[in-house]
């Protein structure tokens, strides 16, 4: 194996962001023809693009061992046992794990094989309205710290902190991105392009796709996206409002939900979501305390989560001024009929 060519399909199938796997033989007993280093690069579709592991029989096996290494993302050591018709047959009929395989060949050896997966980057997409948006903010900040590639699709976002990749073009369409399975996208757009954002998302198959908006707004969209034919297995699949249930108020602490039910997506793990559990906004606090900027900001997230735009915070005038009674009204306004 040419150590350049082997280096240039990685290098292509990492910039690509595709999955792939590497196998490596580093052990043999008895015969075969692969040795200690034969390896090869096994696609995300369980295409052998590089490399051998010495002849069909073994490279079959390992195709099925590297698909299931790149969906539970953990690498594993196999053992490919090399039998004769009878020996291959009568293991099948015993039984065996999924570390040991056994197919039907002369050569009667052993090789253990490890294979590992390398799977794109984790990438956060947010999609704002632009302006200040403190949850956006803490998205970007927190998302960061989880070593998780952030990229910004907002004409004019304010950001303290810069993400990995930001994209300010007020044209900029949407489905031309190039999303993968290992996305998670949240839609910060308050309501202005909402549907416009999600039909384009629609096109793509990221893995998650949340919303932060009120349960009210959010059945609105979704009845206009159903009108538009956008398949309900997508309109199901978004979550809105977005979040774990964790009783978040904070920016941080609502970043913080949305990102652990998107990593509980990304394990596949169950969690108790604001858009199952009917919930509009965060619960409200009982009184705040004294007026202050720590009031204001609180007051002014819960707010926003709760679906409403900056134009119609500016005209709620001062917020610290705003009694308790008057506060959750408004936030109230965003339960569904019905609820208490």
């Amino acid at each position: 194996m040419k150590q350049k060519e082997f280096a240039e399909v990685v290098e292509s199938l990492t910039s690509a962001r595709e999955p792939f796997a590497v196998a490596t033989v580093v052990k043999t007993e008895g015969s075969s023809l692969g040795k200690p280093g034969f390896k090869a690069i096994v696609s995300g579709a369980g295409e052998i693009l590089y490399g051998t592991m010495g002849g069909v029989c073994p490279e079959t096996a390992i195709v099925a061992a590297a698909k299931m290494t790149m969906r539970t993302r953990n690498p594993k050591v196999v053992k490919v046992f090399l039998e004769g018709p009878d020996k291959a047959v009568g293991a099948a009929l015993r039984g065996h794990g999924d570390d040991e395989i056994y197919v039907e060949t002369n050569c009667g050896g052993m090789m253990e094989i490890y294979v590992e997966p390398y799977l794109p980057q984790e990438r956060l997409i947010l999609i704002g309205q632009g302006g200040k948006d403190e949850v956006e903010e803490a998205l970007v900040r927190i998302a960061k710290v989880l070593d998780i590639t952030v990229v910004v699709i907002d004409h004019s976002p304010m950001l303290s902190e810069k993400p990995d990749q930001l994209i300010q073009d007020p044209a900029y369409d949407i489905s031309s991105f190039g999303f993968t399975d290992s996305d998670s996208v949240v839609v910060l757009t308050k309501g202005e392009r909402d549907v416009e954002t999600l039909q384009a998302l629609s096109k793509s198959k990221p893995r998650f796709v949340g919303m932060v908006a009120s349960l009210q707004r959010a059945k609105e969209d979704f009845a206009k996206l159903r009108k538009a034919g956008v398949k309900e297995s997508f309109v199901a699949s978004i979550k809105a409002p977005v979040g774990a249930d964790i009783g978040a108020v904070s920016a941080g602490e609502i970043a913080v939900s949305i990102l652990s039910e998107a990593i509980a997506t990304k394990y596949n793990k169950d969690i108790i979501s604001r858009a199952h559990q009917g919930q509009d906004s965060p619960p409200v606090e009982k009184p705040l305390g004294e007026p202050g900027d720590t009031q204001v900001k609180a007051r002014r997230t819960m707010l926003l989560f709760a679906g409403y735009t900056e134009a119609e915070l500016a005209e709620m005038g001062d917020l610290s001024a705003m009694t308790s009674q008057r506060f959750s009204e408004l936030v109230k306004r965003w339960k569904r009929p019905g609820d208490a």
